[in-house]
């Protein structure tokens, strides 16, 4: 089955945000780490991965991401301290860290636990999966 990510990256704790999606993290990550990626993380120095979630389906990431991204700062900070309290960098965890050109979205993404979402949208979320130290 195909996952979809929900991702936020930092610069530094409670600095500089980003939030978006992916349908490899792994890869992701990278390219935002090595400024492969033209714009706002880039110009900000923003790579480090402090939170994320797994989804089945892209619609639900998508609604998420859009939620979230409408939240005041505050909250999105309290959403990474429930999980990542000392906003340590998650892509250091992975244990797969293949050649880019190699990776692909069934990439094993270890250190999660599923919660339920306590804002379902209209369509509903399934068990998520979030990050964990």
């Amino acid at each position: 089955m195909k996952s979809y990510y929900l991702y936020i990256l930092a610069s530094k704790k409670n600095s500089t945000l980003y939030t978006g999606v992916t349908n490899n993290l792994i890869r992701r990550t990278y390219e935002h780490k090595e400024n492969l990626v033209p714009g706002f993380t880039r110009k900000y120095n923003v790579c480090h991965l402090v939170y994320y979630e797994e989804y089945t389906d892209i619609y639900s990431a998508i609604a998420r991401e859009k939620r979230i991204k409408k939240w005041k700062r505050q909250w999105k900070i309290n959403l990474i301290e429930k999980v990542n309290p000392d906003w340590q960098d998650l892509y250091d965890q992975f244990d797969y860290r293949p050649e880019v050109a190699r990776m692909d979205s069934s990439t094993n993404v270890s250190h999660c636990y599923s919660y339920q979402d306590r804002k379902p949208s209209k369509n509903g979320f399934r068990n998520n999966r979030l990050c964990r130290n």
